[in-house]
C-alpha cells in the first residue's frame, strides 16, 4: 500500500479548490499528478534488465509506434476512458498496461466470474462521481464544496438585459451551460456567462445562441508526445475532441495560436457545442489515438 493522500490534497484538491473559487470549472479527474506522478516517484525505476510495470483498471489501450507508446480508445466505446488518462506523459504511459482495455465490461464481468472474484465486486454499480466525493448528485457536490470555500454572494442577470433576477452563493455554485432554477421565469434558464470581476453570472433561454460554442483556446497543451506534435499544426489540422467524459467527440480543426510554440492551440468545432467553460479539459484524437490534452482558457 502507498499513502497519497498528503500529495492528492496539495497537488489536486486544493488547486481545485481555488479554480472553483475563481468561476473556474475544473476536471480534477483528469489529472497525472497522483497515478502517473506522485506514484511513480515512488516506484523503482525501470531499467532493461528487470523492467517494472504498473497495471492499471482504465478502460484504454496501449500499442508502439517507431519505439513510443500510443494512447489508444478502449475496445468498449461506451466505457472508454482515455479522456481521464489523456494527460499521461509518455514516460509514464510506456511503463503502464492496460489488461481489460480489449474487453467489453460483460467480458471483464465474465472473467472474473470464472476466478475468484466475490460477487459483491461483480455485481457492484456503476460509479461515475467526482473522484474526491464519489457518486454524489449536484446538491450534494454543492454542499460538499460549500464545506471548503466561503460563500461570496452575486447577481445572476439575465444576458440579454442585464436584469437582475437571483442571486448566487458564489461562481463556483454553477457551472456554464447548467440549468438554472428561477422563479417566474416562463422558459428553462441556463448558465451563459460567469463575469469574474463583477462575480456576476448571466443566464440565457436553452434556445440562446450565446450557449453554444464554436472554438476554444488552449495554453499549454501537453502532448503526449512532447517533442512530436502532429505536422501542419501552422496551417490547421483535423483531429477529434472531447471537452468531457461521456460525450461524443466532434471533429475539429486544430491550428498553433502562437507561432513560437506548439502548445498554445486553437480548437475550431465543426459543429457548436454547448456547456463549454473555461477550466475544463479539451483532448485530442487522431482516429482512437489520443494525442494529449490541455485546460480550456477561453472559450468562443
Amino acid at each position: 500500500m502507498v499513502d497519497l493522500s498528503k500529495e492528492y490534497w496539495n497537488r489536486v484538491f486544493e488547486p481545485s479548490l481555488r479554480m472553483w473559487e475563481d468561476g473556474i470549472t475544473p476536471n480534477p479527474d483528469v489529472c497525472r499528478e497522483i497515478k502517473f506522478g506522485a506514484l511513480f516517484e515512488r516506484l523503482p525505476q525501470a531499467n532493461t534488465a528487470k523492467p517494472l510495470w504498473l497495471a492499471t483498471g482504465h478502460y484504454a489501450r496501449k500499442d508502439w509506434s517507431s519505439s513510443r507508446p500510443r494512447l489508444l480508445r478502449a475496445a468498449d466505446t461506451a466505457k472508454d476512458q482515455s479522456y481521464y488518462l489523456s494527460s499521461i506523459p509518455q514516460e509514464g504511459l510506456s511503463r503502464v498496461l492496460f489488461p481489460i482495455g480489449g474487453f467489453t465490461k460483460p467480458e471483464v464481468r465474465r472473467i472474473g466470474q470464472g476466478g475468484d472474484m466475490p460477487t459483491s465486486v461483480l455485481e457492484r454499480e456503476e460509479s461515475m462521481g467526482l473522484c474526491f466525493i464519489g457518486e454524489k448528485k449536484r446538491t450534494d457536490f454543492k454542499e460538499f464544496i460549500s464545506s471548503y470555500i466561503t460563500p461570496s454572494p452575486g447577481p445572476v442577470k439575465m444576458l440579454s438585459t442585464g436584469r437582475i433576477l437571483s442571486e448566487h452563493n458564489g461562481l463556483w455554485s454553477f457551472t456554464i451551460g447548467e440549468k438554472i432554477r428561477l422563479r417566474g421565469m416562463p422558459e428553462k434558464m441556463y448558465v451563459a456567462q460567469k463575469d469574474i470581476p463583477t462575480n456576476t453570472i448571466f443566464v440565457a433561454p436553452g434556445r440562446d445562441p450565446s450557449l453554444l460554442c464554436n472554438s476554444v483556446r488552449v495554453r499549454d497543451f501537453s502532448w503526449i508526445w512532447r517533442d512530436s506534435p502532429p505536422a501542419g499544426l501552422r496551417d490547421g489540422v483535423q483531429l477529434s475532441a472531447q471537452i468531457r467524459h461521456r460525450m461524443r467527440s466532434v471533429l475539429c480543426t486544430v491550428k498553433v495560436h502562437d507561432d513560437q510554440t506548439h502548445t498554445d492551440i486553437d480548437i475550431v468545432f465543426d459543429e457548436p457545442l454547448k456547456g463549454v467553460a473555461s477550466g475544463q479539459v479539451s483532448a485530442l484524437w487522431d482516429g482512437d489515438w489520443c494525442l494529449g490534452c490541455g485546460i480550456i482558457t477561453t472559450a468562443m
